[in-house]
């Protein structure tokens, strides 16, 4: 038989064992990280857990864990590393040159979760809006990505003005979206209001006695 699905992507789960936690506390957070990957389709194969005060600025945890996940991450053909904790452009961008697949944190898996269930309209461009949101500040890192492709004709790395350009297209798109969240919201309470207003009418079933003795 031929497989004709798209196979679902390995993914490895990181976290941070602060100062005050048991390990009960950080399994269960990284459980719950496994759970949102599997609804959103991965297939979590490995986890990955370093005690830390604060999260390394440049690679989220440290150095020598790092290189642990790289090499874990190239020995078992992982397409994408899933981080308990919110991670900055600058960790994302150093981490995926690391690491040498995609990054993801809990805020950008749980955006991509919504999307894929959102139903109605308002939904859908909330869920639009909080990803842009997300994306703007990142966009560096995505260049970066991009640029290391470069190596041929047509294939070099886009500059600074493509980078404000894209800038530039976000922050118009956001701001559409957020006049657009205004106009249904509008819609919507002029619907609630509307309801409100409906004569409401009760049939009620009142016994003759015509037939009584």
């Amino acid at each position: 038989m031929i497989e004709t699905g798209i196979p679902s992507e390995k993914a490895i789960l990181v976290g941070i064992n602060y100062p005050g936690q048991n390990e009960n506390d950080i399994n269960e957070f990284i459980d719950e990280l496994a759970f949102l990957a599997e609804t959103a389709g991965v297939i979590p194969v490995e986890r990955f857990i370093q005690k830390l005060n604060i999260p390394n600025a440049a690679t989220f945890v440290g150095s020598g864990k790092t290189a642990e996940i790289a090499g874990f991450v190239a020995a078992n053909n992982i397409d994408l590393a899933i981080f308990d904790d919110e991670l900055s452009p600058v960790q994302i961008r150093n981490l995926e040159n690391t690491l040498q697949c995609r990054v993801l944190d809990r805020t950008n898996l749980i955006l991509d979760i919504f999307a894929r269930r959102a139903r109605t309209s308002h939904a859908r461009k909330q869920v639009e809006l909080a990803q842009y949101q997300y994306l703007l500040p990142r966009l560096r890192r995505m260049w970066t990505h991009l640029e290391r492709q470069r190596g041929g004709i047509g294939m070099r790395g886009p500059g600074e003005t493509e980078l404000e350009t894209d800038r530039r297209l976000i922050r118009d798109k956001i701001a559409l979206l957020k006049e657009q969240l205004k106009k249904i919201d509008v819609q919507m309470a002029t619907q609630r209001k509307n309801r409100g207003r409906l004569v409401r009418v009760s049939l009620v079933d009142i016994p003759t006695w015509e037939n009584q003795p």
